[in-house]
């Protein structure tokens, strides 16, 4: 799991999911990492504890508008 957590880190630092956007679907995410949704959720979970993502309900994960990574 910690490849996946850099990966996503990594690409919100870059800028592929800048602040206030979207993530992809649990599911979506799942098929391009070739991971469990468990495993997904296990990750997003992580990063919201972290402050990196929110959660809106009924909407999805976003990327928080302020982040320190």
């Amino acid at each position: 799991m910690d490849e996946l957590l850099d990966d996503l880190q990594s690409k919100i630092k870059d800028g592929t999911y800048p602040p206030g956007s979207q993530l992809p679907s649990g599911r979506a995410l799942a098929d391009t990492y070739d991971v469990s949704q468990s495993t997904i959720s296990r990750a997003v979970a992580r990063l919201r504890e972290q402050g990196v993502l929110v959660g809106r309900p009924g909407r999805g994960v976003f990327v928080a508008e302020t982040i320190r990574l």
